[in-house]
């Protein structure tokens, strides 16, 4: 089929950063591509220009509605499948490690969570790649049941086209599945973030919950320069403060625990289920932890539960620092006895908490995790991530015998995502993950 658009400027550079603009016509369609740029560090443009006209003819101001969205009432489908398909030619290009390989990355937004798996075949015979799943809409749910039809210029019905296209040309198999999302311009960009950071790690060689391959140890192991730049930023959180209620010192170090877990442990809450639950956090997040309370618990396990809580979100967020530089996103699994529990983690500045976990309904109606309440579980994962400034969906893969067995799953899962987001990626050379170039605002 012969296309009525020209495509010109169009390149993909592996952490490199392309001279030329994305301008393909619809707004929206560009800000999404500009995902490659931040997470997958892929240098990207593409510039489309409608046969029979002249490149930069369409005049003004660059940024103006009029020339951003210059094409949005044209063929769509043309389009952003023609961007697709050239786009994964590019991508073809690039040097992936040996053998058949698979990605996978599920990207968290407030309001979204779609998962994203990427897998390259060995040797795929010239056969291009195909578009397994796709379970995208409906995107949103304004209207009910029908999601949206437009966002910005983008017709929605067009993202489909673009990924089925450039899983085609690029010999990827794409499968793209929203696990959750009421908002339908966020179920897009999580789709496009998830993808983006997925073949970031195909290339790469890593993966999500994979820990132990050399591509791994090479890159975030500790013998790796971002293990090494994750330890010369010596950062650290302290909060001290004295209430009618509690008296707390919680400090944090993110030093590798490069004393060992048990010279770096120090946790007295007087719940030993919230010790238990934070100490495990710390251990898998590889940082040293010293963290007391004496709080109120002849009143009730609140108080003191609530503020460990808020105060370890606290003093970690003030070791993130502005958060440039980091690696930023991460999912991770961690199992204890029979629970399994994802937790899917953005240093986002934007705190969103999302869970499915068996709490009111938990099998056995318990009231109590341990010495904890059910109820302050659940308070202590909302102080946790608001306070931290985070967005963290937790998705619960199997059910405990129990809720502490739930907990401690979720502690082990957060602690591991956690580290993975606060390592420091040199390939950024401090610059932060994101579109915007911020995260302050």
């Amino acid at each position: 089929m012969t296309s009525n658009f020209t495509l010109s400027d169009v390149a993909c550079l592996d952490t490199a950063k392309s001279p030329h603009p994305i301008s393909t016509g619809i707004g929206f369609f560009d800000h999404m591509i500009d995902q490659l740029n931040s997470h997958a560090q892929i240098g990207v443009s593409v510039t489309v220009t409608k046969q029979g006209e002249v490149k930069g003819a369409a005049g003004g101001c660059s940024h103006s509605f009029e020339v951003v969205n210059r094409y949005a009432d044209e063929d769509q489908a043309d389009i952003v499948g023609s961007v697709g398909s050239a786009l994964g030619r590019e991508i073809k290009k690039f040097q992936f490690p040996e053998g058949g390989r698979s990605s996978r990355f599920c990207c968290p937004l407030d309001e979204a969570l779609v998962e994203c798996v990427l897998a390259k075949k060995a040797s795929a015979n010239g056969k291009g790649g195909e578009l397994v799943k796709f379970t995208l809409p409906p995107y949103g749910k304004y209207p009910a049941n029908k999601g949206r039809s437009k966002i910005g210029g983008l017709k929605t019905q067009f993202v489909e086209t673009f990924f089925s296209e450039l899983a085609r040309s690029s010999g990827i198999d794409i499968s793209l599945v929203k696990v959750r999302g009421d908002n339908g311009h966020h179920v897009v960009e999580s789709a496009f973030k998830a993808f983006s950071r997925a073949l970031r790690n195909l290339v790469d060689g890593t993966d999500t919950n994979s820990y132990e391959s050399a591509e791994y140890e090479a890159m975030w192991g500790p013998k790796s320069g971002s293990y090494a730049a994750s330890l010369e930023l010596c950062r650290e959180g302290k909060l001290e403060r004295s209430t009618k209620e509690t008296s707390i010192l919680v400090h944090v170090l993110l030093n590798g625990l490069t004393k060992g877990p048990e010279d770096s442990m120090d946790v007295d809450t007087g719940i030993k289920t919230m010790d238990r639950f934070v100490s495990i956090l710390a251990k898998e997040a590889m940082m040293s932890i010293e963290a007391k309370c004496k709080g109120d618990l002849y009143v009730d396990d609140h108080h003191t539960s609530e503020d460990v809580a808020i105060a370890l979100g606290q003093v970690l967020n003030a070791a993130f620092g502005t958060k440039a530089g980091l690696n930023r996103m991460w999912c991770a699994v961690g199992s204890y006895g029979d629970a399994e529990v994802e937790v899917t983690m953005d240093l986002s500045n934007r705190p969103c908490i999302t869970h499915n976990l068996s709490l009111s309904s938990n099998p056995n109606g318990e009231e109590y995790a341990g010495d904890l309440s059910v109820e302050m579980l659940d308070h202590v994962l909302e102080s946790l991530v608001m306070n931290s400034r985070s967005t963290v969906h937790l998705c619960e893969i199997k059910v405990g015998k129990t809720v502490s067995e739930t907990a401690m799953a979720t502690a082990i899962a957060f602690g591991k995502a956690l580290r993975m987001c606060a390592a420091v990626d040199p390939r950024r050379a401090g610059k932060t993950a994101s579109s915007k170039g911020t995260l302050s605002v």
